[in-house]
């Protein structure tokens, strides 16, 4: 810090931030880096220019290709100043403007000489500009001052070098992966950013599969690391892995996770072990321990400690209402706390605990509690309130009084939204006095609207709800307010609600076209097309036309109507568009399901061996890609007892790979249109057609297909992909579902993030048992193929129960174990490209250990060489 004191100057003291940034403009500041080619500079002055530029940068401001690689050029002539302060700007001027800059490779010599110079505060700076300037080619020449970067003693330095790299890794991680020695060094180190980055680095470029990553948490787990960063990064792996039914480990990891929570481990590590536990657990009787953590958590004296205790009760209160209900937490005492996030929590679990005897008492402070908390919090109240009726369909009276109080207070748009998203299920139900009532509060409310957005999403709702009241009449004056009152865009879905009442109520026809006939002189071409519309059909009186113009308009599938409109103007621009080719939202079918009941349905199962006899169905190029060569079993994507069910199939053929998602939708009362799934590829994967649900009702199975082409090398062929599930959500009557609102005005895009996807060896290889054959084929095989030997260890001490352990994993039954002191396993199979591989595992006792050696002998080295991967389980160390 001493070196930052010496630069330190009066001009500097005073000049204050917003008299330096006030009124810049580009052109101005191009100008004065012109300065910067001066014989002599002043470095304060080059100090203030290059924050300017630093600020209209990040204020988005954008320069030409020409304009940035002027600025360039003139800041390189600033590596000859002294000033730490301005090199250090310099260096990070350098990296935003190398994005538009041309030949900026020019500055890679004065940054290779800083980055391995004696100045320890200009090193660290330097390499990260350095490794963003560079591509591929110069960074393997400076590899060796990388190395010795990574292990420098100075701590900036090696995490400067570790970041770099682990940004680097996704562009050339063949290069990064021979740095990872070093970074394994450094994992141990006593500073607790490097250990962090040096174990994010490590991970990164070596754990491409879970069997290398079960190594790597393994060898880990043994060896304390110091830094609590890095063990929190630990525990997440170890989480991951854990959860991945396929390991063999999840028992040790579990236990590993659990020996965190001890209270002499950082509060940090303990937070970060209770995560990882909510995320593992599957029962309620495994959460003792967390949940005993979690009460002293609340008490703390700590804000944070106090904020942390009460989210994850509110994460467990939504799964586990009955065992967080049992212990002994003040929760109206923490409802009262200072720290108005951690109040809101302890809110929220109090909301998810609630009963049918206790929701009165717990909605009477909430009108109190709302006003004092900002938007974001409210929200989540709304949402845990939402959650809490659902379970109690009768109690609806109760909540909506409350709801309306809210509703009519201060408030964003986002906050307003949520309030009316909770309501309108109230209003869908079957009773007659909370719909009217519903209605008349959100009447009263757009009175005074200022949302747009809320105001037309309350005129649909009310043309579709209002007819159904028992004094429908009492709506009209609200409607025709807002034709004389509002902006064109309320006035237009007014015209189009009052239209719904003349159509649905002969009654007060007359009174509804008096007021069309007063919109067909609006100022809007909108507001009086639609007036002049809807009064000619109520005049015709032709029930068809009002059928199907105003009480049961049929709503076009809005993602089959763009194509559609996309289509016709690449092919027929000139011609008319034919809006019958465009597919129809369906009408949902009715569902008899009782909202308190709390019933999960689960996915129709398929036999493994049906589903191999015939392909799967799929439309873009299935025909094309050859014969199925196997099908995985399931694998769930999202946890039982979630509102969304999805598992994915995976169907391997010879060089495609086929992702089958079966999605099912708990919710009765939403329905999810244009589900798509939205994937991220691993590394050598290329996606070639996919097909999308058009709409997913409650109850009913939808499949989703997408077609990836395998990576050309066969150790590639492993990976990871992550999964979103996108769709448009609608609210739905959980009785009826025919009634359920306009998408145009009840209807939001949302995004569920679903488990990774893991590709890994077993589901490109079929291993079967050895035939009466096999010692012949095994010797011919010698004399043709290429033979791959490894030999490893394993955790056990009893010969027996390690080849059980081995057979189990590699789906071999236990009678094909032979040999008593020295154990002989032999099998045989085939890769997807139908290339034979011969498999002989020979398991014996080597001092207290079981020792293992593995020869396979196929066709293709690579394919032997990956099928190691596969053959090792989680429970072998390589030796």
């Amino acid at each position: 810090m001493s070196v930052f004191k010496s630069h330190k100057s009066k001009s500097l003291q005073e000049y204050k931030p917003e008299k330096v940034f006030q009124n810049l403009d580009k052109i101005s500041l191009l100008q004065e880096a012109r300065y910067f080619n001066s014989l002599r500079v002043n470095p304060n002055k080059c100090i203030h220019i290059l924050k300017k530029i630093l600020y209209l940068l990040y204020q988005g401001e954008s320069l030409s290709i020409q304009e940035a690689t002027h600025i360039f050029f003139s800041t390189t002539k600033l590596f000859q100043s002294d000033s730490i302060i301005l090199r250090r700007l310099v260096y990070l001027s350098l990296k935003e403007l190398s994005l538009k800059s041309q030949d900026v490779i020019i500055v890679t010599s004065s940054l290779t000489k800083d980055m391995s110079g004696k100045e320890d505060m200009l090193r660290a700076a330097a390499i990260r500009a350095l490794c963003t300037i560079v591509d591929s080619t110069v960074l393997q020449g400076i590899e060796r001052y990388m190395k010795e970067a990574i292990v420098d003693k100075n701590p900036a330095v090696s995490s400067a070098a570790l970041i770099s790299a682990l940004h680097k890794s996704a562009t050339v991680p063949d290069l990064v992966r021979r740095w990872v020695k070093e970074a394994q060094e450094v994992i141990m180190s006593d500073n607790i950013m490097a250990s962090y980055h040096a174990l994010g680095v490590f991970a990164k470029v070596r754990c491409i599969n879970q069997i290398s990553m079960e190594k790597l948490v393994i060898k880990l787990l043994s060896k304390p690391i110091q830094s609590p960063y890095a063990q929190c990064l630990l525990i997440r792996y170890a989480a991951k892995l854990a959860k991945s039914h396929e390991s063999g480990l999840s028992g040790t990891f579990i236990k590993f996770i659990e020996s965190r929570l001890q209270p002499n481990n950082s509060e940090i590590i303990v937070y970060e072990a209770i995560h990882a536990m909510i995320y593992l657990c599957k029962s309620a009787k495994k959460l003792a321990q967390v949940l005993s953590i979690l009460q002293i958590f609340c008490v703390s004296p700590k804000a944070t400690i106090r904020l942390v205790g009460t989210r994850s009760l509110a994460k467990i209160s939504f799964k586990y209402p009955s065992i967080v209900k049992a212990q002994t937490i003040d929760y109206e005492n923490l409802v009262f706390d200072p720290n108005k996030w951690v109040a809101t929590m302890a809110l929220v679990t109090i909301l998810s605990m609630g009963t049918p005897s206790t929701i009165k008492q717990i909605m009477k402070p909430l009108s109190s509690f709302m006003t004092d908390i900002p938007d974001e919090l409210k929200i989540m109240v709304v949402h845990a309130i939402q959650r809490l009726f659902s379970k109690y369909p009768r109690k609806y009276p109760t909540i909506l009084s409350p709801l309306g109080e809210m509703l009519h207070g201060e408030g964003s748009l986002e906050y307003k939204d949520a309030i009316i998203s909770a309501m309108i299920p109230l209003i869908e139900g079957e009773n007659d006095h909370v719909k009217e009532n519903g209605l008349i509060q959100l009447c009263e409310f757009i009175e005074d609207c200022e949302h747009k957005a809320l105001a037309v999403r309350i005129l649909h709702l009310l043309g579709r709800e209002g007819p159904k009241t028992k004094q429908p009449s009492r709506f009209i004056r609200y409607i025709y307010n807002r034709v004389i009152l509002e902006l064109p865009p309320v006035r237009a879905a007014a015209v189009t609600t009052v239209a719904r009442f003349g159509a649905a109520l002969p009654e007060l026809l007359s009174r509804v076209r008096v007021v069309l006939t007063r919109c067909q002189f609006d100022n809007s071409d909108e507001v009086r097309d639609r007036a002049v519309f809807y009064n000619g059909i109520l005049e015709s009186g032709n029930t068809n036309l009002i059928n199907d113009y105003i009480t049961n308009v049929q709503v076009p599938n809005v993602i089959e109507l763009e194509k559609a409109l996309f289509d016709h103007l690449s092919k027929k621009p000139d011609g008319p568009f034919d809006i019958s080719v465009v597919l129809i939202d369906e009408k949902h079918q009715a569902i008899n399901y009782d909202m308190s009941d709390q019933v999960v349905s689960r996915l129709s199962m398929e036999s493994l061996e049906k589903r191999q006899e015939s392909k799967p169905i799929f439309s873009p190029g299935i025909e094309n890609i050859g014969t199925l060569f196997k099908s995985c079993e399931p694998v769930e994507l999202s946890e039982s007892g979630t509102e969304y069910r999805v598992r994915c199939i995976k169907h391997v053929f010879a060089h495609h790979l086929l992702l089958q998602f079966e999605c099912l939708n708990t919710l009765c009362d939403r329905i999810l249109q244009n589900v798509q799934i939205v994937l991220g590829l691993a590394p050598g994967y290329s996606l070639l057609a996919e097909t999308t649900c058009e709409q997913l009702e409650y109850d009913k199975q939808g499949n989703i297909f997408l077609l990836l082409e395998f990576p050309k090398k066969a150790e590639e062929s492993p990976g990871t992909f992550t999964i979103i599930l996108t769709f448009t959500v609608s609210n739905c009557d959980p009785v009826n579902t025919n009634n359920f609102p306009d998408n145009f005005c009840n209807s939001h895009q949302d995004n569920y993030y679903l488990e990774d996807l893991e590709i890994n060896c077993r589901d490109q290889f079929i291993i079967h048992e050895a035939d009466e054959d096999w010692q012949k084929k095994w010797g011919n095989a010698s004399r043709r193929l290429v033979e791959v030997s490894e030999i490893f260890g394993l955790i056990h001490n009893n010969l027996t129960n390690a080849a059980k352990a081995v057979c189990k994993h590699l789906g071999l039954p236990k009678s094909g174990i032979k040999g008593k002191d020295i154990k002989e396993i032999h099998s045989s199979g085939m890769w997807r490209t139908k290339v034979p591989v011969f498999i002989k595992i020979l398991l014996m006792f080597a001092g207290e250990t079981v020792t293992g050696h593995v020869y396979i002998r196929s066709l293709r080295e690579d394919v032997a060489s990956l099928l190691f991967l596969e053959i090792l389980p989680e429970a072998f160390v390589i030796t």
